[in-house]
């Protein structure tokens, strides 16, 4: 069923969007709570009328979102995270965390504009997330997850002078 969002909609889209959805969530959640009609061809005209008078507007959300992906372009993420074994996390990274790391830097973007497939990470590694500002402008974000751990030098051999130590040990106790 083809329905015309007249909210943000987290999961689903923006303002505007015409997407299709399963009757009975479009009937028994979306057009009851007021944020979505359906798609007829009255209400598809009538969208087409509404943007072309928001155009001006549109445009000057465009040229926002754009500026906030040539941001997006210039500021390299990596979230750190607490790892058990191997690269596995405690927990997981969302897009919620994503939004934080980008604050913490500069760029305010609210969570539900992000997508991470998947919707969790639980490994280390590099990462993108679908940041969508815009119905026409969506960036392909990439991250890294590290651990949080310090990084940890080679072990020295210290196994001789363990042997002298206890050696002394033996002889102090020995007399």
């Amino acid at each position: 069923m083809d329905i015309i969002l007249k909210q943000d909609v987290e999961n689903l889209g923006l303002e505007y969007d015409t997407v299709s959805v399963k009757p009975g969530y479009a009937r028994n959640f979306l057009i009851p709570k007021g944020l979505a009609v359906l798609a007829t061809p009255k209400n598809r005209k009538q969208l087409e009328e509404t943007l072309e008078a928001r155009k001006e507007e549109e445009e000057k959300l465009i040229a926002d979102a754009q500026t906030k992906v040539e941001q997006l372009k210039k500021t390299p993420v990596t979230i750190e995270a607490k790892v058990g074994a191997g690269d596995k996390l405690f927990g997981s990274i969302n897009n919620a965390d994503l939004s934080e790391a980008l604050a913490a830097k500069g760029i305010e973007i609210d969570r539900k504009y992000i997508k991470i497939p998947g919707n969790t990470i639980k490994r280390t590694g590099k990462y993108s997330a679908l940041v969508r500002l815009h119905r026409n402008v969506e960036y392909n974000y990439e991250f890294d997850v590290i651990s949080d751990a310090p990084v940890e030098a080679a072990p020295k051999k210290e196994a001789p002078a363990k042997t002298e130590n206890a050696e002394e040990t033996a002889e102090t106790t020995a007399e």
